[in-house]
């Protein structure tokens, strides 16, 4: 794969995406209307999709040759107690089943908290029900790749570390990147350099392989954060991230996959990093 093989999108349909036909259907001819051609569905809240909707999404994703994922909902928790754990995991199953009907790829979810255990203590367990998710799904036949986010505060599960390690362990999940929560979850501002960027890849590829470097899953957004973490996206022209300084490092390394903008300005912000990128390789 070339360095131009990245997809544009944004998380979530677009905020000019018009009433009718509306909702994901409508965002997907939206994206393929702004030049942009990813979608990651936000089902953040819940899964609640009928069969002939998401047959609806693949179609028309099909047709605009848009690449869809799925944001499962934010009530994940591979940490969960044993009596909540069920409903969790449900979420989860649910956004890969519906999501492998509407065409989804990938599903990208927040692991959870550590609930201040040791990491140690908190990864094995996690590890195991995740695997467990992911041979049920193959045993049904749906091939979608499960995607643990790096996460913006430390309390949270969700270190680069963390998510290299779920998937080195089991086939069938990688990361998602977002790049916007490395930046913030130091609480110091930190993360942000050229050669940071570039030591991230790096372990990435030495983790997972040189090959991983060309199907990557990436959240970009500017961010505030305090001394805890995160605290909210903003727009890259609202945020100290340094954006170009990503695109650079990705360029560096000749990935490739998908980029998602999750700013306040969804697709404004989400053509931006198009330009910024397009630029950079014409340059």
């Amino acid at each position: 794969m070339s360095s131009r093989d990245f997809r544009f999108g944004t998380v979530g349909s677009p905020i000019s995406t018009p009433k009718k036909p509306g909702g994901s259907v409508g965002g997907v001819f939206r994206i393929a209307e702004l030049d942009l051609n990813c979608l990651e569905l936000g089902w953040v809240r819940s899964v609640r999709v009928s069969e002939q909707t998401c047959k609806a999404i693949k179609d028309a994703a099909l047709e605009n040759d848009i690449a869809i994922s799925v944001h499962a909902p934010y009530y994940i928790n591979l940490n969960a107690k044993e009596d909540e754990w069920p409903k969790s995991r449900q979420r989860l199953m649910d956004s890969a089943h519906y999501g492998n009907l509407a065409g989804a790829t990938d599903i990208v979810f927040h692991p959870g908290s550590y609930f201040d255990l040791p990491r140690e203590d908190v990864l094995p367990k996690a590890i195991e029900r995740l695997h467990k998710c992911i041979d049920e799904l193959r045993t049904n036949g749906n091939e979608i790749t499960l995607r643990p986010e790096t996460m913006g505060k430390s309390a949270m599960m969700g270190s680069l570390e963390d998510t290299l390690e779920m998937s080195v362990v089991i086939s069938g999940v990688e990361p998602c990147l977002d790049f916007a929560h490395l930046h913030a979850r130091s609480g110091d501002g930190s993360m942000n350099t050229y050669e940071e960027w570039c030591r991230v890849l790096e372990l990435y590829a030495e983790r997972l392989g040189e090959n991983s470097l060309s199907n990557l899953h990436i959240h970009l957004s500017g961010i505030e954060y305090g001394e805890k973490g995160e605290k909210e996206h903003l727009e890259f022209d609202k945020a100290d991230i340094d954006l170009k300084s990503i695109l650079k490092a990705l360029k560096t390394f000749n990935c490739a996959g998908r980029i998602l903008c999750e700013s306040p300005i969804l697709e404004d912000d989400a053509l931006v990093i198009k330009k910024t990128w397009d630029d950079l390789i014409d340059g």
